[in-house]
């Protein structure tokens, strides 16, 4: 058949509509480029209130540049308490899963790192074939193929360094599970020793009660005094015992929390017998500046890791926009014949753009990210505020419990005076045993609030060298080269 020519005119008019769909498209995506942010934040530290100095300066006995010694428990000179604390650092399952998590993050480095290096796929085969009336066929084939996403843009590495704060951020996370462990040894262990003293002394009350029942019995039987009040006495003997065996079991209960934090099975850990005010003695207050603090605590330092992670996280979902190009390359062999398997030979390459603007989740996972940072920012100025927090709390509370442990020594020594005179006036007849016992009571209700007070201001003691850090030298948190441990 001729064929028959088609006019200038209406080609143009079929080329028309295919130019304004391109020229709509370029257009679109024009607009999108400009709307688009593709530079990576830079990171800075989270805005938190300022805090130039403690309010409870004359608490500290020592000045910041004595601040906190990595191993600062020496300080209360009990070898069996370094000895329970080199156990729980070895043995500690919670301190463990810490140091555990910390292999993963870098391992995930290498993942990340991964990312942006060509993958070659490499595989042979054969098959066989075999049908009715004709003979059997082989075919062998190998081949190999490679995919390589360039990252022209630095994504791949941004992602690495997310992946790198967040594993610094899982180095300070067993730093302050590192200073918690410590802490919990110690203030358990000192608990443990309280109870030893305190069930000697109830030991001591209840054989003293005893003594008044007897007294009080004496006196029913001559009539001096009623039925009623051996009963109230024999009553109160009661309440003593029970009293002891209360102290027994928080005992035990505290050996056995002990155990864990040890990392022995509970029951296998026994704590030998001590008194608390004999064998432990608080050491020096800790100083420490506001802004050492916000680089030392290690809970802080891993919030700050973690914001820097976010903002690295933000950068790669930016780069992600951008047009992103990869290379495939195919190559392989097939012939009927093993032998003549490397005879023949094909090869093919092709790149590819992508323009990854136009991926609504694209530029979707951006908003997300953006949104994430804000989070990290807000966890961060959380845990700043709770540690001035911590700091402030521990020095009002040392300083209080020193203050009383000041006035309950002097009512222990006038109370001892007291008790001295009342005996010697028994002696003299001029007092009856009955106010000989009162007097004892209030003398070890006394002592017994002195050792509490005691073991209050230890246990702030080590709250405070906590919350100051515990030793851990400054971070400098940014984005670093990382040389993955081996």
């Amino acid at each position: 058949m001729p064929a028959f020519p088609i006019a200038p005119s209406v080609l143009a008019v079929i080329r028309a509509p295919r130019r304004a769909a391109w020229l709509a498209a370029l257009a679109g995506l024009a607009l999108l480029a400009g709307c688009a942010d593709f530079r990576p934040p830079v990171y800075q530290r989270p805005e938190t209130p300022v805090k130039a100095e403690w309010s409870r300066q004359e608490s500290i006995t020592v000045s910041p540049a004595e601040a906190v010694q990595p191993n600062w428990w020496l300080g209360f000179k009990d070898p069996y308490l370094n000895q329970l604390i080199e156990r729980a650092l070895a043995g500690n399952y919670d301190i463990k899963v810490l140091a555990a998590r910390i292999r993963v993050a870098n391992a995930q480095i290498g993942e990340a790192r991964a990312g942006g290096l060509p993958v070659i796929d490499v595989g042979a085969g054969a098959s066989f074939d075999k049908s009715t009336g004709q003979k059997s066929t082989w075919t062998f084939n190998a081949g190999a193929q490679l995919n390589w996403d360039i990252d022209i843009w630095g994504k791949v590495e941004k992602g690495v360094q997310a992946q790198t704060a967040e594993f610094r951020a899982t180095e300070a996370d067993w730093r302050a599970g590192y200073l918690t462990l410590v802490a919990g040894v110690s203030t358990t262990y000192f608990q443990i020793l309280q109870f030893d003293e305190q069930i000697e002394q109830q030991s001591r009350t209840v054989a003293r009660n005893g003594q008044i029942l007897s007294t009080y019995q004496a006196m029913y039987q001559n009539g001096l005094v009623p039925k009623i009040r051996v009963m109230q006495q024999q009553a109160e003997i009661n309440r003593l015992n029970k009293d002891l065996l209360e102290l027994r079991r928080s005992r035990d209960v505290a050996e056995n929390a002990l155990a864990t934090l040890v990392g022995v099975p509970a029951g296998n850990l026994k704590v030998p017998p001590g008194r608390l005010q004999d064998r432990v003695q608080p050491p020096p207050v800790p100083a420490g500046l506001p802004s050492q603090l916000l680089a030392r605590r290690p809970d802080v330092v891993a919030a700050e890791y973690r914001v820097l992670a976010a903002y690295n996280i933000v950068g790669q979902a930016r780069l992600a926009q951008l047009p992103s190009i990869s290379l495939t390359a195919r190559g392989g062999t097939a012939s009927f014949a093993l032998s003549d398997l490397l005879k023949s030979f094909t090869f093919g390459f092709m790149p590819s753009i992508n323009l990854s603007m136009l991926d609504p989740g694209v530029r979707a996972r951006v908003k997300t990210t953006e949104a994430q940072v804000g989070v990290a920012e807000n966890e961060y100025g959380r845990t700043v505020m709770t540690a001035f927090e911590e700091v402030e709390t521990a020095l009002v509370n040392v300083d209080a419990h020193k203050k009383q442990r000041i006035e309950l020594q002097q009512q222990v020594e006038q109370l001892r005076v007291v008790s001295a005179q009342i005996e010697a006036q028994l002696k003299e007849g001029v007092v009856s045993q009955l106010e000989v016992f009162e007097t004892e009571r209030s003398l070890l209700a006394a002592q017994l609030q002195l050792l509490a007070v005691h073991q209050q201001i230890l246990g702030d003691t080590i709250t405070l060298y906590k919350a100051l850090g515990g030793g851990w030298p400054e971070a400098d948190v940014r984005n670093t080269a990382l040389n993955p441990p081996q």
